[in-house]
């Protein structure tokens, strides 16, 4: 328990350099108030800027999101720079819709320019692939993205991108962390009320025109979508990619369709997460004629998600299932280059690879590492992420990667078939590969901590039946992956990864399972085995890890 004098001269330390009214005020209130329980949650320690940049709740204080931790971000990267040798770079900010997004990001490009770089900052809330493209395509050293992407709307972050457009790996956030520790003062870091440029529509339109070519020149463009952008920013770039590309213009979800960061119509503002979707099911169900696909993106608009009608409801697609699809239709299109996921994602896309003599490549979790694939073509991550054109943007991209699935969905339609159709072709030849997720969230960090040890200190010997055949602690590193915190099993005839979230306080298991189908009227059958597996799979591993 930190001393009560202490914590109050911290405190007042910290308001008295604090620029913004709203936290200042909060803070003093929080002083007066003497609420030590509530000053030491904001004052033991700070944001820790590592691969994913900063991301935490909104508030003041050295562990909130505000403008004195996001300044000192800016001054930090900044001085790296400098270090680097690029004392004339340019540095381009973009932002989302969330609340204090733009304070962020102009406090960035004043950060910048007073500590004598260039700075640019994107017209408007765009979506983060804007950013992503706009880093290679002005050239610039650095990009950085204000954007929590799909987090509670209690939470804002900063998400840094060098000049070859992915995002930081070791060890530059080590770097850039160490310049940011060695501010001692907001006061030394100058930060002049003009300076940058606010760039025009003009890199939108550049962004715009590199969609296309995504597409098969000659592909039919006829299947028709629902889409939501889930209070985020995703709206207007989609409709304008899809215009562009000639596709019917989607249906709206309406309640979701303009930014808000209070995002009122959902618990999270996450695709994936339950009955996010609901009011875009609605919506497609209201629609006549009936639509072939619903199209939803996350608030900033880097992630994708698809959902089919199957019977008579509308089914969500599975991250895993999506990716194969697009997997498969680049390889019918004859896309040639490395496919590259991350380790937490389905095998079934090493085996589409193979079957094309196409190389393939796994990675840690993250874009930051799929990104840097050499030679990469294609790359996915499980989480509902999509690089299909990495030579425009070297990240995820929830615009391409819905104009890609509307391509898929049209060709697919003159066929008459959907991608349940493709989804069971591809069980047929490769096997069925079901994937789940056990993800638990957590209010206690301590608890994840206390799971990982568990199960490394008495790893499973089997789960739902079936013997692990090994068992491997990652942080070890293996021979084609450096060591990050994470175990992995494997079965025989499955797959399981244990590892704690980069961005949000969960604990994170994926699940797969692979059972062999001889021709398609066995499908029922393997679907119900694999469906028997990760439940039995799931159950296990809860009591293994004490979760």
């Amino acid at each position: 328990m930190q001393d009560t004098s202490n914590l109050i001269a911290r405190a007042q330390a910290w308001l008295a350099e604090d620029p913004d009214p709203e936290t200042r005020d909060e803070l003093a209130k929080l002083i007066a108030a003497e609420d030590t329980e509530e000053l030491t949650a904001r004052f033991t320690g700070t944001l820790q800027f590592g691969t994913a940049g900063l991301r935490g709740e909104l508030g003041a204080g050295p562990m909130r999101m505000n403008r004195s931790v996001v300044i000192r971000a800016a001054a930090g990267l900044a001085a790296y720079l400098k270090a680097k040798g690029q004392t004339d770079a340019l540095v381009v900010v973009g932002y989302d819709a969330r609340h204090k997004s733009a304070d962020f990001a102009r406090d960035t490009a004043a950060v910048m320019t007073g500590a004598g770089l260039r700075a640019a900052v994107l017209p408007r809330p765009l979506p983060t692939p804007v950013l992503a493209f706009a880093i290679r395509h002005l050239g610039a050293a650095a990009g950085v993205e204000v954007t929590a992407s799909h987090n509670p709307p209690r939470d804002n972050g900063y998400k840094v991108y060098l000049g070859d457009g992915s995002q930081i790996v070791p060890p530059a956030d080590v770097e850039i962390a160490a310049e940011i520790d060695a501010i001692r003062s907001l006061n030394d870091v100058p930060r002049p009320e003009t300076g940058w440029e606010t760039l025009t529509d003009d890199v939108l339109d550049a962004y715009l025109a590199r969609t296309d070519a995504v597409l098969s020149p000659k592909s039919p463009r006829t299947a028709r979508a629902v889409y939501t952008a889930m209070h985020g920013v995703g709206k207007e770039t989609l409709l304008a990619a899809f215009a562009r590309a000639g596709f019917p213009a989607p249906v709206l979800v309406a309640e979701q369709a303009e930014p808000d960061p209070d995002f009122p119509t959902v618990a999270f503002p996450n695709p994936e997460e339950p009955g996010a979707m609901d009011l875009a099911f609605a919506t497609a169900a209201r629609t006549t004629p009936a639509p072939d696909l619903v199209i939803a993106n996350d608030p900033d608009a880097d992630r994708c998600a698809a959902a089919v009608k199957d019977g008579d409801e509308w089914r969500m697609l599975r991250g895993d299932e999506v990716g194969a699809l697009l997997a498969a239709h680049l390889v019918k299109r004859g896309a040639r280059g490395t496919f590259a996921e991350s380790i937490v994602s389905s095998s079934l896309l090493g085996r589409i690879a193979a079957k094309a003599d196409l190389p393939y490549e796994e990675t840690l979790t993250g874009f930051k590492w799929i990104a840097r694939v050499e030679g990469l073509r294609y790359g996915y991550e499980e989480a509902l992420g999509y690089c299909v054109d990495p030579d425009g943007v070297r990240d995820k991209d929830g615009i391409t990667a819905a104009l890609l699935l509307t391509e898929l969905a049209s060709e697919l339609k003159e066929e008459g078939r959907t991608f349940l159709d493709l989804l069971d072709d591809l069980a047929v030849e490769h096997g069925l590969h079901a994937t789940d997720q056990l993800s638990v969230r957590v209010e206690d960090l301590s608890l994840i901590t206390d799971a990982m040890r568990r199960l490394r200190e008495q790893p499973p010997t089997e789960l739902a039946g079936l013997p692990v055949t090994k068992a491997e602690d990652l942080t070890r590193g293996t021979e084609t992956l450096p060591p990050t915190d994470g175990l992995r099993y494997t079965l025989d005839g499955a797959r399981v990864i244990v590892r704690p979230s980069g961005t949000e306080p969960k604990l994170k298991c994926y699940l797969e399972v692979v059972v062999p189908v001889a021709e398609k009227p066995a499908l029922p059958a393997a679907r119900a085995r694999a469906t028997d597996l990760l439940t039995a799979i799931k159950r296990d591993l809860s009591a293994a890890a004490g979760i």
